[in-house]
């Protein structure tokens, strides 16, 4: 296994894995899209499970890898706005929740690094 497929390959595992949660348990992801968008928040996550999907395939085919290394970074940053409403909707949630939505703010930083990582490699 080369350098480049090592970091990249992990990334588009947890991208393949987070996409598809989108479509098995989309509760969730319907909770955190925020009000501001138009259209109903289904339709916002299962937008957002296919886009985790194709790039998880951009990011592992090589002949793709540059361009999905990039959209994974942007992907990373465009969810950011959920990952706010997550942690202001539980803002009074038991403490382990709240350190769950907490984490995730920051978590966004190496997430969106990785991807910028793996797009120059």
């Amino acid at each position: 296994m080369t350098t480049t497929s090592r970091g990249a390959l992990p990334l588009a595992g947890l991208l393949a894995t987070s996409g598809v949660l989108h479509f098995l348990a989309p509760k969730p992801f319907d909770a955190i899209v925020p009000r501001s968008l138009p259209g109903g928040p289904r339709t916002w996550t299962l937008l957002s499970g296919a886009a985790e999907l194709a790039v998880a395939a951009a990011v592992a085919h090589p002949g793709t890898r540059r361009l999905g290394g990039l959209a994974a970074a942007g992907l990373f940053a465009a969810v950011f706005p959920a990952n706010v409403k997550m942690a202001v909707d539980w803002r009074h949630a038991p403490p382990a929740r709240r350190a769950i939505a907490y984490g995730r703010l920051p978590l966004q930083i190496p997430l969106v690094l990785w991807g910028l990582r793996v797009a120059r490699r």
